[in-house]
């Protein structure tokens, strides 16, 4: 699945680098936006957090459909005391 990214001020890779800084790390946006203005890019906490709730499910589906399968059958030795 490809994200489509036309029609944003800002290339995909600065809008990917915040959503995953602001998902992975759990900061507030107003610290992404000072993290971003500390990396010479202006872009206000709002337009973060529209970002995360754009972006982010779409990140997580495609991730998700790139994971490999589980083994769908496991076991679990016991311990000698439990047999």
């Amino acid at each position: 699945m490809m994200i489509s990214f036309s029609g944003t001020q800002f290339p995909k890779e600065v809008i990917l680098f915040a959503v995953f800084f602001y998902v992975r790390y759990g900061v507030s946006y107003r610290d992404v936006e000072k993290i971003m203005e500390e990396r010479g890019v202006n872009v206000d906490h709002s337009t973060l957090n529209r970002w995360v709730i754009k972006y982010s499910p779409l990140i997580a589906l495609s991730a998700k459909k790139n994971k490999r399968a589980a083994v769908s059958s496991w076991r679990m030795d016991l311990p000698l005391s439990c047999r």
